[in-house]
């Protein structure tokens, strides 16, 4: 309903489910076709930082890997630094990260 109001977002609206679409594909050929149509359609803020680093999109999009795991275990190592900012030195900091584990 609030896409039959506002015409632009839904152009936006599109635009995102066909990026969700090359995602789900795995096709990194189809980033540039997107990437142009998308910029016409008011998405130029994501587009502009998706060109940034094109290659490195392109690369996500082609292979199956994901940083999710690594990515997880370093917020926790920081919360857990955060928690003990300022209470003791590096040997029970050591602790706590062992014992979290």
């Amino acid at each position: 309903m609030l896409c039959g109001l506002a015409p632009r977002l839904q152009a936006a609206a599109e635009q995102v489910r066909g990026f969700g679409t090359i995602l789900r594909a795995g096709d990194p050929a189809a980033l540039k076709l997107w990437l142009d149509a998308a910029a016409a359609s008011g998405l130029g803020g994501l587009v502009a930082g998706l060109r940034q680093d094109e290659a490195a999109v392109q690369t996500a999009i082609a292979e199956p890997w994901i940083n999710g795991p690594v990515e997880g275990q370093v917020n926790r190592l920081k919360l857990i630094k955060r928690s003990m900012y300022g209470r003791a030195n590096f040997d029970l900091l050591r602790q706590c990260v062992l014992h979290a584990a």
